[in-house]
């Protein structure tokens, strides 16, 4: 009965463990200021379409740099240690992971929302209706 006892106590303190690891990487949206005082983060925003984009992959195809408009309409420039995503510049939303340094966003990952082909189409039905 011991035996099966000390077996239980150390897997419930596995799981325990586990779920406190697994809960460090769950982050909240944050803006640009507040990735000054965090270490990662995940920080949603537009495009800043007024300034350039720089990516040539003759270059070094593992940097992409752009300007972004967060929340608080704070622009920074990110720059993206990956291949420029296809389809970029028709993004909706940008979301970026990663962190301040000085004062440029280091991003490790970027997720977009591109318009949906299926937009139109779904406000012709909803005429229709």
């Amino acid at each position: 009965m011991k035996k099966n006892l000390i077996i239980g106590i150390v897997c419930i303190l596995a799981a325990v463990a586990i779920l406190i690891s697994a809960s460090g990487d769950v982050s909240t949206y944050a803006t640009f200021s507040d990735a000054m005082q965090r270490n990662k983060v995940k920080v949603t925003g537009t495009l800043d379409l007024e300034k350039e984009f720089e990516y040539d992959p003759a270059v070094d195809p593992n940097y992409f740099s752009f300007y972004m408009k967060d929340t608080d309409g704070s622009s920074k420039k990110v720059i993206l240690t990956q291949p420029k995503p296809q389809d970029f510049e028709l993004s909706e939303q940008v979301v970026v992971t990663g962190s301040m340094k000085e004062d440029i966003f280091v991003a490790t990952e970027v997720l977009t929302k591109c318009p949906s082909k299926y937009k139109d189409e779904e406000l012709l039905l909803r005429a229709d209706s």
